[in-house]
């Protein structure tokens, strides 16, 4: 059986709609998973049964997660704000960690995932670790901008079977400070973490990159083969 995994909406600001990057619906699809948008507004019982029909949860990239959960005010206007994808994401990740789900973050994801459990960001990098490296590339992202190392003996060096991947680059904010419980899996050459897995979890990984906008890589699609292969086996049998 296919498991459903559940994925984290987007708001538009202006008409308040959600909305959802249909590369992350396609991964999941050609890895042989069947997505399912979360509402924005969904929680408590609610939000309780739609997770316990998942394998496992994808969240999805995005605006920034408010520094106040690390501690920082906002540094400057570059940092944008979702309340609501705050409010929705950290109470769905202490869900899916409670009933052991597989979890992945992009992007976003990866950075939520971090703060949620107790790790710091670069709120801005040009303006707090300007380096070598453009982390935020013009359109089209479906282009590789740097490469990224895979560290050896990783989950994700397991799943990948190479030393290097080449990524895609749209984000000002990244990993500074990794939570408790989290080893980093894959190193920008300026020495940024752009991915990472927990040390005793089961699977819960994050990436900085985009891979739903590089499906045409093999590496791309065998993370989220990974991810789906991992939520089969969590995934509630009818």
């Amino acid at each position: 059986m296919k498991p459903l995994i559940a994925l984290t909406p987007s708001l538009e600001k202006s008409s308040g709609n959600t909305y959802m990057n249909p590369g992350y619906l396609r991964g999941v699809t050609m890895a042989g998973g069947l997505p399912l948008i979360l509402p924005l507004s969904c929680e408590g019982e609610d939000l309780d049964r739609l997770l316990s029909l998942c394998g496992g949860v994808l969240f999805t990239g995005g605006p920034d997660v408010d520094p106040a959960v690390y501690g920082e005010a906002r540094l400057n206007e570059s940092v944008e704000l979702c309340p609501e994808r705050d409010a929705l994401e950290f109470s769905l990740l202490e869900k899916a960690m409670r009933a052991g789900l597989p979890v992945l973050g992009i992007c976003r994801g990866c950075q939520l995932i971090n703060t949620a459990l107790g790790g710091t960001l670069y709120q801005d990098l040009p303006t707090q670790r300007p380096g070598p490296i453009q982390h935020r590339q013009p359109e089209p992202f479906t282009c590789p901008q740097h490469e990224n190392r895979i560290l050896p003996g990783t989950p994700l060096a397991a799943a990948l079977s190479q030393a290097s991947i080449a990524v895609n680059s749209c984000h000002h904010q990244a990993i500074r400070t990794l939570a408790d419980g989290l080893l980093p899996s894959a190193v920008a050459g300026d020495g940024l973490i752009e991915g990472f897995c927990h040390e005793s979890y089961p699977y819960l990984w994050g990436v900085q990159w985009h891979p739903e906008r590089l499906l045409g890589d093999p590496a791309s699609l065998l993370l989220f083969r990974s991810f789906v292969r991992a939520a089969e086996e969590r995934a509630p049998r009818a």
